[in-house]
């Protein structure tokens, strides 16, 4: 087996009663009805892709706030999956949540602010009432993943002021528009984001789709995305099943793409960086 992480993936149980559904915003997706993967099958996916662990994220629309099973995955299977949970940031007990989850060996959290459930941006993001769960995630290094748009970047500036210490990961790296090509001046916002040291960057099946839409190919923006941030900062995530798989598929088109890239910078996107993010994948 190869020393692949892949840093999103979701699970979904068989067992509705035990884990009923619970969608953000009242929406269950359709991947999570049509391409139900528990966390046996998804052990699967990984083995015949060669893929060694997982940061399983939380599957919100199917779940919403109750990590449950997502938590139960992570214990029967730690030598595998670490867990990227979330809460409700606005709920009262929030910062028990915190503990709840953290305690129960889920070491990332998640912040769902748009989606397939959910389209555009939620205005929340910034919002002062949500700080002290950000202090919270300060204080343990833990790293906080943003399901986010464009439209949500003066928001993400104005916590990347006051949080200088959490690495933020950019889910989908906040679905940049590429298909304009060389210069990528419709993502240019992107790269002015490179300059904050605590953000990294989630390169997903959906950016490797991405890169080759329109006037972009992957060999124009793959070197100019790993100039400006370094492969320290970004982390590949195949996004398996809610990205229809096989997996073994998502992984040979991201190594495809990633092929213009030197051996030291794949190593850091395809399992260096994410075992710094997620010290338990790296045990």
């Amino acid at each position: 087996m190869s020393d692949v992480i892949d840093t999103h993936t979701h699970v979904i149980s068989p067992d509705p009663a035990r884990y009923p559904v619970a969608p953000l915003g009242g929406k269950q997706s359709d991947w999570s009805r049509a391409r139900p993967t528990t966390a046996d099958m998804l052990l699967t996916a990984m083995d015949e892709a060669g893929i060694a662990k997982s940061a399983v994220v939380q599957a919100s629309t199917a779940y919403g706030f109750d990590n449950s099973y997502l938590a139960a995955s992570v214990a029967a299977h730690p030598d595998r999956f670490t867990g990227v949970f979330s809460i409700d940031m606005f709920g009262a007990d929030a910062p028990m949540q915190f503990k709840r989850w953290t305690e129960a060996g889920l070491t990332g959290m998640r912040l769902f602010t748009t989606g397939s459930t959910s389209p555009g941006q939620a205005d929340w993001l910034a919002d002062e009432r949500t700080f002290p769960i950000w202090e919270l995630a300060e204080a343990a290094n833990l790293p906080i993943c943003l399901q986010m748009q464009p439209e949500g970047v003066p928001d993400l500036l104005r916590l990347l002021v006051r949080f200088k210490r959490v690495p933020i990961v950019l889910d989908h790296m906040a679905r940049p528009r590429l298909s304009d090509g060389p210069p990528y001046s419709g993502a240019q916002w992107l790269f002015d984001l490179a300059t904050f040291p605590n953000v990294f960057l989630k390169l997903t099946s959906r950016t490797v789709e991405q890169a080759a839409e329109g006037e972009s190919t992957p060999e124009n923006f793959f070197p100019k995305l790993v100039a400006a941030f370094g492969a320290d900062r970004i982390i590949w995530g195949s996004n398996f099943p809610a990205h229809a798989g096989p997996m073994s598929r998502l992984l040979e088109e991201a190594r495809h793409a990633l092929s213009c890239l030197g051996k030291a910078e794949r190593d850091s996107i395809f399992s260096k960086t994410a075992r710094r993010l997620y010290p338990a994948l790296a045990r």
